[in-house]
Protein backbone atom coordinates (compact mmCIF):
# COMPACT_ATOMS: atom_id res chain seq x y z
CA UNK A 1 0.00 0.00 0.00
CA UNK A 2 1.80 3.33 -0.95
CA UNK A 3 -1.66 5.75 0.40
CA UNK A 4 -4.84 5.67 2.73
CA UNK A 5 -7.53 7.64 2.63
CA UNK A 6 -9.69 7.95 6.24
CA UNK A 7 -13.32 9.08 5.76
CA UNK A 8 -14.83 10.18 8.57
CA UNK A 9 -17.90 12.06 9.76
CA UNK A 10 -16.90 14.35 12.74
CA UNK A 11 -13.58 15.42 13.93
CA UNK A 12 -14.01 13.83 16.74
CA UNK A 13 -13.86 10.27 15.72
CA UNK A 14 -10.39 11.43 14.04
CA UNK A 15 -8.66 13.08 17.21
CA UNK A 16 -7.43 10.33 18.48
CA UNK A 17 -5.94 9.08 15.74
CA UNK A 18 -4.49 12.51 14.49
CA UNK A 19 -3.55 14.38 17.65
CA UNK A 20 0.22 13.46 17.36
CA UNK A 21 2.59 13.67 14.14
CA UNK A 22 -0.43 14.94 11.69
CA UNK A 23 -0.41 18.12 10.33
CA UNK A 24 -3.75 20.04 9.67
CA UNK A 25 -4.26 20.38 6.08
CA UNK A 26 -7.61 22.29 5.86
CA UNK A 27 -10.75 23.05 7.91
CA UNK A 28 -11.48 19.45 8.71
CA UNK A 29 -8.61 17.26 6.84
CA UNK A 30 -5.05 16.20 8.15
CA UNK A 31 -2.36 14.07 6.51
CA UNK A 32 0.28 12.06 8.12
CA UNK A 33 1.48 8.33 8.73
CA UNK A 34 0.15 4.85 9.56
CA UNK A 35 2.77 2.55 9.99
CA UNK A 36 4.99 4.33 7.80
CA UNK A 37 2.01 4.47 5.08
CA UNK A 38 1.22 8.21 4.18
CA UNK A 39 -2.71 8.64 5.03
CA UNK A 40 -5.06 11.86 4.80
CA UNK A 41 -8.25 11.70 6.99
CA UNK A 42 -11.18 13.75 6.42
CA UNK A 43 -14.20 14.41 8.46
CA UNK A 44 -16.41 15.31 5.99
CA UNK A 45 -19.74 14.64 7.88
CA UNK A 46 -22.66 12.85 8.65
CA UNK A 47 -24.93 11.42 5.69
CA UNK A 48 -24.06 10.34 2.03
CA UNK A 49 -23.86 13.50 0.49
CA UNK A 50 -21.41 14.49 2.81
CA UNK A 51 -19.51 11.53 2.84
CA UNK A 52 -19.33 11.20 -1.13
CA UNK A 53 -17.91 14.94 -1.02
CA UNK A 54 -15.29 13.85 1.10
CA UNK A 55 -14.13 10.73 -0.84
CA UNK A 56 -13.94 12.87 -3.68
CA UNK A 57 -11.85 15.35 -2.29
CA UNK A 58 -9.62 12.39 -0.97
CA UNK A 59 -8.76 11.29 -4.60
CA UNK A 60 -6.77 14.32 -4.89
CA UNK A 61 -4.06 12.92 -2.18
CA UNK A 62 -4.40 9.62 -4.67
CA UNK A 63 -4.29 6.89 -2.43
CA UNK A 64 -4.85 3.36 -3.05
CA UNK A 65 -7.28 2.66 -0.20
CA UNK A 66 -10.27 3.74 1.21
CA UNK A 67 -11.41 3.44 4.77
CA UNK A 68 -14.84 4.25 5.92
CA UNK A 69 -13.89 5.12 9.57
CA UNK A 70 -16.09 6.43 12.25
CA UNK A 71 -18.93 5.75 14.88
CA UNK A 72 -21.36 3.09 14.67
CA UNK A 73 -24.80 1.94 16.35
CA UNK A 74 -25.19 -1.70 17.85
CA UNK A 75 -28.52 -3.02 16.50
CA UNK A 76 -28.53 -6.19 18.96
CA UNK A 77 -26.82 -6.92 21.78
CA UNK A 78 -24.19 -8.71 19.75
CA UNK A 79 -22.13 -6.20 19.30
CA UNK A 80 -21.37 -3.84 22.66
CA UNK A 81 -20.08 -0.22 22.85
CA UNK A 82 -16.70 0.67 22.39
CA UNK A 83 -15.89 -2.42 20.27
CA UNK A 84 -14.43 -2.18 17.46
CA UNK A 85 -15.69 -3.66 13.99
CA UNK A 86 -14.30 -4.07 10.55
CA UNK A 87 -16.60 -4.64 7.67
CA UNK A 88 -16.90 -7.53 5.35
CA UNK A 89 -19.93 -6.20 3.37
CA UNK A 90 -22.20 -2.61 3.61
CA UNK A 91 -25.67 -2.45 2.42
CA UNK A 92 -27.08 0.54 1.62
CA UNK A 93 -30.56 0.43 2.71
CA UNK A 94 -31.89 3.52 0.97
CA UNK A 95 -31.14 1.99 -2.51
CA UNK A 96 -30.55 -2.23 -1.68
CA UNK A 97 -27.00 -2.09 -3.19
CA UNK A 98 -24.45 -4.71 -1.52
CA UNK A 99 -20.57 -3.24 -1.37
CA UNK A 100 -18.16 -6.19 -0.62
CA UNK A 101 -14.79 -4.80 1.36
CA UNK A 102 -11.49 -6.14 0.93
CA UNK A 103 -11.23 -7.43 4.54
CA UNK A 104 -12.09 -11.32 4.49
CA UNK A 105 -13.88 -10.97 8.29
CA UNK A 106 -15.83 -8.95 9.54
CA UNK A 107 -19.55 -7.97 9.73
CA UNK A 108 -22.35 -6.79 7.43
CA UNK A 109 -22.71 -3.00 8.29
CA UNK A 110 -26.20 -1.29 6.97
CA UNK A 111 -25.68 2.09 5.72
CA UNK A 112 -28.71 4.09 6.65
CA UNK A 113 -29.56 7.81 5.73
CA UNK A 114 -30.60 8.45 9.39
CA UNK A 115 -29.32 8.10 12.32
CA UNK A 116 -31.09 4.93 13.73
CA UNK A 117 -33.48 4.90 16.32
CA UNK A 118 -34.19 3.18 19.11
CA UNK A 119 -37.69 1.86 17.68
CA UNK A 120 -36.09 0.94 14.84
CA UNK A 121 -33.23 -0.85 15.75
CA UNK A 122 -34.69 -4.59 15.93
CA UNK A 123 -36.15 -4.82 13.11
CA UNK A 124 -33.25 -3.50 10.99
CA UNK A 125 -31.30 -6.38 12.53
CA UNK A 126 -33.82 -8.98 11.40
CA UNK A 127 -34.66 -7.64 8.51
CA UNK A 128 -30.85 -6.74 6.94
CA UNK A 129 -29.05 -9.81 9.26
CA UNK A 130 -26.90 -6.94 10.67
CA UNK A 131 -25.70 -5.85 13.86
CA UNK A 132 -24.40 -2.43 13.25
CA UNK A 133 -25.58 0.64 11.37
CA UNK A 134 -24.05 3.93 10.44
CA UNK A 135 -24.64 6.43 7.63
CA UNK A 136 -21.41 7.00 5.50
CA UNK A 137 -20.10 3.55 4.40
CA UNK A 138 -22.00 2.84 1.21
CA UNK A 139 -21.13 6.56 -0.19
CA UNK A 140 -17.41 5.78 0.44
CA UNK A 141 -17.37 2.11 -1.21
CA UNK A 142 -19.55 3.69 -4.35
CA UNK A 143 -16.56 6.38 -4.60
CA UNK A 144 -14.17 3.20 -4.38
CA UNK A 145 -15.54 0.87 -6.81
CA UNK A 146 -16.11 3.86 -9.59
CA UNK A 147 -12.10 4.81 -9.17
CA UNK A 148 -11.01 0.77 -8.32
CA UNK A 149 -9.59 1.58 -5.33
CA UNK A 150 -9.75 -0.65 -2.16
CA UNK A 151 -12.09 -0.46 0.20
CA UNK A 152 -12.55 -1.51 3.96
CA UNK A 153 -14.77 0.19 6.49
CA UNK A 154 -14.11 0.13 10.48
CA UNK A 155 -16.51 1.15 12.68
CA UNK A 156 -16.58 2.20 16.88
CA UNK A 157 -19.35 1.49 18.74
CA UNK A 158 -20.52 4.81 20.12
CA UNK A 159 -23.99 3.60 21.40
CA UNK A 160 -25.99 0.22 22.69
CA UNK A 161 -28.99 -1.60 21.45
CA UNK A 162 -31.28 -0.42 24.32
CA UNK A 163 -29.73 3.20 24.48
CA UNK A 164 -32.34 6.04 24.44
CA UNK A 165 -31.21 8.98 23.30
CA UNK A 166 -32.49 11.94 21.28
CA UNK A 167 -33.45 12.09 17.28
CA UNK A 168 -30.26 13.36 16.13
CA UNK A 169 -31.53 13.53 12.89
CA UNK A 170 -32.91 17.00 14.42
CA UNK A 171 -29.75 18.35 14.95
CA UNK A 172 -28.15 17.39 11.30
CA UNK A 173 -27.07 20.46 9.54
CA UNK A 174 -27.23 20.55 5.89
CA UNK A 175 -23.49 20.13 5.06
CA UNK A 176 -23.99 16.99 7.35
CA UNK A 177 -22.46 18.43 11.17
CA UNK A 178 -24.23 18.24 14.12
CA UNK A 179 -25.96 21.44 15.40
CA UNK A 180 -24.21 20.75 19.16
CA UNK A 181 -25.79 24.10 20.43
CA UNK A 182 -29.35 23.00 19.54
CA UNK A 183 -28.89 19.18 21.00
CA UNK A 184 -27.10 20.46 24.70
CA UNK A 185 -30.41 22.85 24.48
CA UNK A 186 -32.99 20.24 23.69
CA UNK A 187 -31.43 17.59 26.25
CA UNK A 188 -31.11 20.03 28.96
CA UNK A 189 -34.64 20.72 29.47
CA UNK A 190 -35.44 16.45 28.69
CA UNK A 191 -33.60 15.06 32.11
CA UNK A 192 -34.66 11.19 30.96
CA UNK A 193 -31.84 11.67 28.28
CA UNK A 194 -28.88 12.79 30.76
CA UNK A 195 -27.89 9.18 31.38
CA UNK A 196 -27.65 7.86 28.06
CA UNK A 197 -25.98 11.12 26.94
CA UNK A 198 -23.15 10.59 29.54
CA UNK A 199 -22.85 6.72 28.65
CA UNK A 200 -22.58 7.80 24.93
CA UNK A 201 -20.20 10.47 25.57
CA UNK A 202 -17.83 7.84 27.38
CA UNK A 203 -18.61 5.39 24.83
CA UNK A 204 -18.35 7.23 22.09
CA UNK A 205 -14.87 8.61 23.47
CA UNK A 206 -13.59 4.59 24.38
CA UNK A 207 -14.57 3.55 20.65
CA UNK A 208 -12.32 6.20 19.14
CA UNK A 209 -9.67 5.59 20.97
CA UNK A 210 -10.15 1.97 20.26
CA UNK A 211 -10.34 2.57 16.31
CA UNK A 212 -7.02 4.80 15.98
CA UNK A 213 -5.35 1.59 17.68
CA UNK A 214 -7.02 -1.03 15.86
CA UNK A 215 -5.93 0.73 12.59
CA UNK A 216 -2.83 1.10 13.16
CA UNK A 217 -2.36 -2.80 13.76
CA UNK A 218 -4.42 -3.06 10.48
CA UNK A 219 -2.18 -1.20 8.74
CA UNK A 220 0.77 -2.96 10.27
CA UNK A 221 -0.17 -6.47 10.19
CA UNK A 222 -2.04 -6.46 6.69
CA UNK A 223 0.21 -3.66 4.01
CA UNK A 224 1.94 -6.74 2.25
CA UNK A 225 -1.99 -7.74 1.79
CA UNK A 226 -3.30 -4.47 0.98
CA UNK A 227 -0.73 -3.73 -1.23
CA UNK A 228 -1.47 -6.14 -4.23
CA UNK A 229 -5.09 -6.30 -4.11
Amino acid sequence: MKKLAIIAALEDELQPLVKSGWTKTGDRSWTGHIGGVPAIAIAGGMGAAAATKAAVQALEFSPDALISYGWAGALTCAVKPGAVCMANEIVDVTTGEHYPTASRDGFRILTLNHVALANEKRALAGEHKSVVAEMEAAAVARVAAKNGLTFYCMKGISDGYTDKLPDFNKFMTPDGQLNMGGLVFYAALRPAYWPALLRLGRQSKAAATGLAAELDRFVAAHQKEIAVI
